[in-house]
C-alpha cells in the first residue's frame, strides 16, 4: 500500500456530512461506509474519514471537541489556480459551509478558507513555488 493519509473527522451526521463532501469534489467509496461512517475520497493518498461520534469515541479517550467553537486542526488542500480555489469555497458555501475569512493573496500564494457542518476547517490554496522561494528572504 502506498503511504496516504486517513483523516478521521467526528461530524454529527454522518449522511449530512457525507453529501457536503460530495458537494465540494469528493467521491464516496461505498465499501468502507455505513450509518456510522462514510469514507471520502479526495486523491489516491488522501482519504477524509466521517465518523458519527460514538464510533470516533472507540478511537480515543479523549473528548471531542466542538469544532464550530475551538479549533483542533485546519486542514490544506492545494490546487493547480485560483479558479479551483474559490470552486471548492463557493461550493462549500452552497452545499452550507461557512467562509472563514476573505481570500488572501500574498502574490505567491493564494487562499481561502471555510468550515464544514461541523465546524472543521478547511483552507484550499495555490502557490506559485518558484515566487514562493524568492518571496523568502535571503538567510545571513
Amino acid at each position: 500500500m502506498p503511504r496516504a493519509i486517513f483523516v478521521n473527522l467526528p461530524v454529527a451526521d454522518v449522511a449530512k456530512a457525507t453529501a457536503f463532501y460530495e458537494a465540494i469534489g469528493f467521491e464516496k467509496n461505498p465499501t468502507f461506509c455505513n450509518e456510522q461512517a462514510s469514507a471520502m475520497v479526495w486523491s489516491d493518498s488522501i482519504y477524509v474519514m466521517l465518523l458519527d461520534h460514538a464510533f470516533y469515541r472507540t478511537f480515543t479517550n479523549k473528548q471531542i471537541i466542538e469544532a464550530r467553537t475551538h479549533s483542533g486542526a485546519l486542514l490544506a488542500l492545494s490546487f493547480d489556480s485560483r479558479a479551483e480555489v474559490d470552486a471548492i469555497t463557493q461550493a462549500a458555501i452552497a452545499a452550507g459551509g461557512t467562509e472563514m475569512h476573505e481570500p488572501e493573496d500574498l502574490g505567491f500564494m493564494y487562499s481561502r478558507a471555510f468550515d464544514d457542518l461541523d465546524g472543521h476547517g478547511w483552507g484550499p490554496f495555490t502557490m506559485d513555488m518558484a515566487a514562493a522561494t524568492r518571496a523568502q528572504p535571503a538567510e545571513a
